[in-house]
């Protein structure tokens, strides 16, 4: 009933969605089990990163799981996955050298990573709200709840473009510290890219599905006000 022109770029987007997730698994996989030069482990390359940086209030934890490495600015926290934390390999030093990108933004208030901060209250709202709106201003015909609800989307949008810069810059750092601090080789700077590259596509291709998605119900918002 709701079909539209631009669902079939939504389809390939989601298309691409799953094909990046596919290959930040391989490659994960693929580099785990190449063994990094300097034989270091993950949380030592993210403790040493941490004090060559100049931050020492910013802890390395464990954690279950796999690729459930992040960073909690709010705790102050660097969270590895085990294969992370414990592994000597390319990728291990590479996701942990990311995620120590991201507490280093932190300490020199990286614009976008401020501005994502900002606005994660708002968004952590509107995007629970928004699909109801959506939804049901499609389905009543009430362009009040539809144009509410396009409002309240595009500040979840708007959140995952502004994440395209953050995780961008964090794997740029990421790969000239490995560099810099002797983690890697050049000749090792391809399998990095590779592990890095592919979780950027993810941020990516999620913020274009959610743009198309967004142009759709503005479409849709705007055919029927003509109407």
């Amino acid at each position: 009933m709701f079909f539209h022109p631009l669902d079939i770029l939504i389809f390939a987007a989601f298309g691409v969605a799953m094909w990046a997730q596919v290959r930040v698994k391989g490659n994960f996989d693929k580099y785990t089990k190449v063994p990094a030069s300097s034989g270091i482990t993950g949380a030592e390359a993210a403790k040493r990163l941490l004090a060559s940086s100049g931050i020492n209030d910013v802890r390395v934890e464990a954690v279950k799981g796999a690729l459930t490495d992040h960073y909690d600015p709010v705790n102050k926290v660097v969270r590895l996955s085990e294969p992370v934390y414990y592994g000597s390999s390319i990728a291990s030093i590479s996701v942990a050298s990311h995620e120590i990108g991201h507490a280093i933004q932190h300490k020199e208030a990286y614009g976008a990573l401020v501005l994502r901060h900002k606005m994660f209250p708002v968004v952590n709202l509107t995007s629970g709200v928004a699909p109801f709106l959506l939804i049901a201003g499609l389905l009543l015909g009430s362009l009040n709840m539809l144009g509410l609800g396009i409002v309240f989307f595009s500040a979840a949008v708007a959140f995952q473009l502004v994440t395209l810069p953050v995780e961008f810059n964090a794997s740029s750092r990421a790969k000239n510290l490995m560099l810099s601090e002797g983690f890697i080789r050049n000749d090792e700077e391809r399998g990095v890219n590779k592990v890095l590259n592919a979780a950027a596509l993810t941020y990516v291709a999620a913020a274009v599905i959610s743009l198309l998605q967004l142009l759709k119900f503005i479409a849709l918002f705007a055919s029927a006000n003509r109407n």
